[in-house]
């Protein structure tokens, strides 16, 4: 009776497991962006390969492994994104590498087996699954003779446990046409690069390396990683005018941090409260079912000169760089800067509870874009004494 209760209850078991272990190191999923020309803050002077090479060893920690392969593929990722290497968006990069994983291509994650058994339970709950049932399962038999259970308990790093989800899926007829976006493992390799971003960026501009097992395992690599890590970090165009922003936009997705500042002044022309969380619409959602930005907006519409379509239409392009030439966007900010009398900041952190089963106090996006500050500060000071 309880093996048939396996067997029947598996495809319920992979369909509840898409939604565990949410155990990246980023957090909060990286939003999707449009993929823009690559342009920094700054207009540096581009350097010459023998100066870039001497600026990453420069910013690259005193204690940091392979040195040597973190310097070439830091450079080559650099050259093939076609962005300057300057010491700014060098230490931009390795800043988020060091939040990330200590710059460590495959960081162990403590007590990594008991927050996956823990995701496991809960999600098999919400499923309703028992847990008898799901723990039987994992007590199959897997491709290296070890039980999934056992993988499960020896994992110390989610490409363990990536790899133990392919197994695992790989074993059921047509489960890798059936599940193979599927994986919860959703940010991965030393710069946590979110997969949705990559593929999307990597279907604009193609991935420019050999890909020996696929996209998704690649972001596993060092070389994968910081390739689409440094694309989402620099190769977009806000208006920002410090890096702060952009560390708060790798943590909430691209552009958060110009619709915070935008849902801020909103605030100030309706006369209403809206959480500056950086997210203007809710995905995929009808025009019925605005999200308070939204409603906001609809709120002063005649005073906007708009109409609810076309409030719309302009909200939705909150991931692209082209929102800010909208007639939404100006005309929200020139009702907010003749309510305040002053003109309103055009970018602001988003305020964000990060969400995590590793998480053991309040954290937020402010804390994650000052900590990576930090060490970009820290970072800058080193090139400044070893360079000539």
């Amino acid at each position: 009776m309880l093996l048939d209760s396996v067997q029947s209850s598996r495809e319920a078991f992979v369909r509840g497991l898409r939604r565990a272990w949410p155990l990246a190191g980023s957090i909060v999923l990286s939003l999707l962006a449009g993929c823009m020309p690559p342009a920094g803050l700054h207009r540096a002077p581009v350097p010459a390969p023998s100066q870039a090479r001497v600026t990453i060893d420069a910013a690259l920690p005193a204690t940091v492994r392979e040195r040597g392969a973190w310097e070439q593929d830091l450079y080559d990722v650099f050259r093939a994104l076609n962005i300057a290497p300057t010491a700014e968006h060098v230490c931009a990069v390795i800043a988020v590498g060091e939040q990330e994983s200590n710059l460590r291509v495959d960081p162990v994650v403590p007590g990594l087996g008991p927050l996956a058994w823990r995701e496991i339970d809960q999600d098999a709950a919400r499923a309703a699954i028992p847990a008898v049932v799901v723990h039987e399962v994992l007590k199959l038999k897997s491709r290296n003779g070890m039980t999934y259970a056992q993988r499960i308990d020896a994992a110390r790093t989610e490409k363990q446990l990536s790899q133990i989800y392919e197994d695992f899926t790989g074993t059921l007829p047509l489960g890798r046409a059936l599940f193979a976006s599927w994986n919860p493992i959703r940010t991965r390799g030393p710069m946590q690069v979110n997969v949705a971003f990559a593929h999307k960026y990597e279907a604009v501009k193609p991935y420019p390396y050999p890909l020996t097992l696929g996209l998704d395992d690649e972001l596993f690599t060092r070389r994968g990683s910081l390739y689409f890590g440094t694309a989402h970090l620099l190769a977009y165009s806000p208006p920002y005018d410090s890096y702060l922003y952009r560390f708060a936009d790798y943590n909430a997705g691209q552009y958060s941090s110009r619709n915070a500042a935008f849902q801020q002044a909103l605030s100030v022309a309706a006369g209403v409260t809206v959480v500056p969380d950086g997210a203007l619409v809710v995905p995929n959602a009808p025009l019925s079912q605005p999200s308070a930005t939204e409603r906001a907006a609809r709120r002063i519409a005649r005073a906007l000169r708009l109409d609810q379509s076309q409030i719309h239409s302009a909200l939705v392009l909150d991931r692209d760089a082209s929102f800010q030439d909208t007639q939404l966007y100006h005309r929200v900010f020139e009702l907010a800067a003749r309510a305040s009398g002053h003109s309103p900041r055009r970018a602001i952190v988003p305020h964000i509870d990060l969400q995590g089963p590793k998480l053991q106090r309040r954290l937020t996006t402010a804390w994650y874009a000052q900590r990576v500050q930090g060490r970009f500060k820290r970072c800058l000071a080193r090139t400044a004494t070893r360079t000539p």
